[in-house]
This record gives structure tokens, C-alpha cells and sequence, in this order.
């Protein structure tokens, strides 16, 4: 048995440094758009496996098929292992002096951009992605109450910034942390910086509190839509995270939504289980109108948390510090608590201790 464990962490951690890698090679955003073609491939499936097991009476589960799992979560396109390494290897990057894409942000901020072969910035990419899955399986193997894939990418940022010698928050311009108003007069830093605003909002389009938590409440109803429809908790995450390709091929103004349809589906999904299991929670099998508000609520504070991690560590800072994947962490986070609390019966897929 332990000979096996030894042999499946090997394949692990082999497949995720290539997983690393592949994603400096591709670019982060170019790879965690496929995460999401990915999750929509799996979760159909999973959803035909079960509509074929309920006609041949085999169970659901043995009709499942493992690409949500096993590609679009695993080592090939899991955020926390392509994208996470993307993001890093854009930042070692820029700090060799490798990149001159005319990003108006930082050059370690623009993780459009594909590497292609040059073989030293996908071994950091490729390191960065064992970074991810060995934070990934410690999280969830020992149940910490919030996605384990989040974290991964989060914890991944905070460690490319200390190792690569880059300041975790940055260089804080106007009046504070939360004052985005020297992008809007289009202040620029000084000395050999001059090129580069004061602030650097994550996204141009969407950092307007009102403006944010509108979005975060139609993403939101919109997810739970998904989910209380299809059973998958996954699946609005996978089209949120597939129209990012627009995003990358440069259509302005497209929002990002996955950190606001993700916890909105699980939350909706939590407040509509019935059955023993869930029955003395306060709330339960409740109708699926009240778990569309619920979702809409969770996008909104989804999308809210997404905005304040963005103002905290990505607009002053030099690299790529994801805040859907922030937020993803604080959701999810929330609901366990909201288990714990005996508020929701179920967390649908958190983990829990």
C-alpha cells in the first residue's frame, strides 16, 4: 500500500509540474479558459451518465465520467496547477526582463500573454504547479472548510510574490488601499515607473461598487438557475470561466463571473437538499425560488469580496493576484460556517473536518 501512495504522488506531482508548465507555455488565462470548456465537457457528461444509469438501473455514480475531476480540477487544467503556474511564470518573466507586450499594467500582471518554449519560465511554472496541487491535497486531505482549488491559487500568489522578491500589496498610491479615483484622473507613478498608473484596477470595466454588486446579483440568480436545474454545482463556474476567451481575444467590457456562479450555485444547491440527512438545518428543502435568492445573495457578496480583495493586493501590487479566486476561498468559507452554524444542512461539495 505504501509503495502504491509513493507511486500515485509521484504521477501527481510529475503531471502537475507538466500541468505548471503547459500553462506558462499557453499563458494563465488562455489555460484556465480550457478549465472551463472542461468542466462544461465533464459536468454534460456526468449529466448523460445519469439519465443513462436511471434507464439501466445502474447506480449514478458508476456512470459518471471522471473529466471534471480528473482534467478540468486535476493536474491538466486545475486553476490552482495551470493557471497558478501561468501566473507565476509571468511574473518570473517580467522579472528576467523576457516581456515587452505594451500590457498598460506591470508586464508580471498580463497573463494573456503564452510563453511559448523558453524553458526556464516553464520550470517555474512547472514548479509552481507541484506548489499548487501539494496545497491543494494537504487542504483537502485534511478538510479545511473552503475550496481547496482556490486556495491553491491564492496561497500560490502570495508565495510567487515572497519568492520571486516582489512586495505582497505593493506600493499604495492615492489615499489608502481602497481608493481607486487616480485611475480615473489617469495618474501616472513616478521616475522609472512613468509609464504605469498610480492604481491598477483588475479590471477597467468592473470596479464600481454599484456596478459590482449588480453583476454579482444576476451572475448570482443566474448560477443558481444552473445549478438547481442540472444538480451541478460546477457548471455555471464552467461557463463563466469559458467566456473568458472573449476576454482574451480583447472584447471589451466582458465581466468575470465565476468567483459570483460558483458559490451562488453551491449555496443555492445547499438550501434546497431535502432529506434526513439536512432536516433539522434551518434551512432546508426550502422551494427553488428561495434557493435562487440565496444564490443571489451569495453573488452578491461573491462579487463585493472579489472587489475588496482586488483593491487590497492587486491594484497596487506588481503581479497577479487573482480575486475571483479570493473570493472563491471566503465564499465557500462561509458556507461551511453557515453548516457549522446549523444554518445549511449540507455544504454540497466544501470540504469539512
Amino acid at each position: 500500500m505504501d509503495a502504491l501512495l509513493d507511486v500515485q504522488w509521484f504521477s501527481l506531482l510529475l503531471a502537475a509540474f507538466a500541468g505548471g508548465a503547459f500553462g506558462a507555455a499557453v499563458g494563465a488565462l488562455p489555460a484556465f479558459v480550457f478549465t472551463g470548456f472542461m468542466v462544461i465537457a465533464g459536468e454534460a457528461a456526468n449529466l448523460i451518465g445519469k439519465v443513462l444509469a436511471s434507464g439501466t438501473g445502474m447506480a449514478a455514480a458508476d456512470a459518471s465520467v471522471a473529466i471534471t475531476g480528473a482534467v478540468a480540477f486535476g493536474p491538466v487544467f486545475g486553476p490552482h496547477i495551470s493557471f497558478a503556474g501561468g501566473a507565476a511564470a509571468a511574473a518570473y518573466a517580467a522579472k528576467q526582463g523576457y516581456m515587452d507586450t505594451g500590457h498598460p499594467f506591470h508586464m508580471a500582471k498580463d497573463i494573456t500573454y503564452a510563453h511559448g518554449t523558453k524553458i526556464d519560465v516553464l520550470v517555474v511554472g512547472g514548479l509552481f504547479g507541484i506548489l499548487g496541487a501539494l496545497i491543494r491535497q494537504v487542504s483537502g486531505g485534511l478538510g479545511l472548510p473552503w475550496d481547496p482549488i482556490a486556495m491553491g491559487v491564492v496561497l500560490s500568489a502570495l508565495f510567487h510574490r515572497l519568492v520571486l522578491g516582489f512586495s505582497v500589496i505593493g506600493t499604495v498610491g492615492g489615499t489608502g488601499l481602497f481608493d481607486m479615483s487616480p485611475f480615473e484622473r489617469e495618474e501616472k507613478r513616478e521616475g522609472g515607473e512613468s509609464r504605469r498608473f498610480v492604481v491598477e484596477p483588475w479590471l477597467p470595466h468592473q470596479y464600481r461598487w454599484g456596478s459590482v454588486a449588480f453583476l454579482g446579483l444576476v451572475a448570482g440568480l443566474l448560477g443558481a438557475y444552473t445549478a438547481i436545474e442540472t444538480g451541478s454545482p460546477f457548471l455555471a463556474f464552467g461557463i463563466s470561466a469559458a467566456s473568458l476567451l472573449f476576454l482574451n481575444l480583447g472584447v471589451e467590457k466582458i465581466p468575470v463571473t465565476h468567483h459570483i456562479t460558483l458559490p451562488a450555485s453551491t449555496a443555492a444547491l445547499a438550501v434546497v437538499a431535502s432529506g434526513p440527512e439536512v432536516e433539522t438545518a434551518l434551512l432546508s428543502g426550502l422551494s427553488n425560488e428561495m434557493g435562487l435568492i440565496v444564490g443571489g445573495l451569495f453573488g452578491v457578496l461573491c462579487a463585493l469580496f472579489g472587489e475588496v480583495f482586488q483593491r487590497v493586493f492587486y491594484a497596487h501590487g506588481d503581479t497577479h493576484w487573482d480575486p475571483p479566486a479570493t473570493a472563491i476561498v471566503l465564499g465557500t468559507f462561509l458556507i461551511a460556517l453557515l453548516y457549522f452554524a446549523g444554518v445549511f444542512g449540507t455544504t454540497v461539495w466544501v470540504p469539512v473536518p
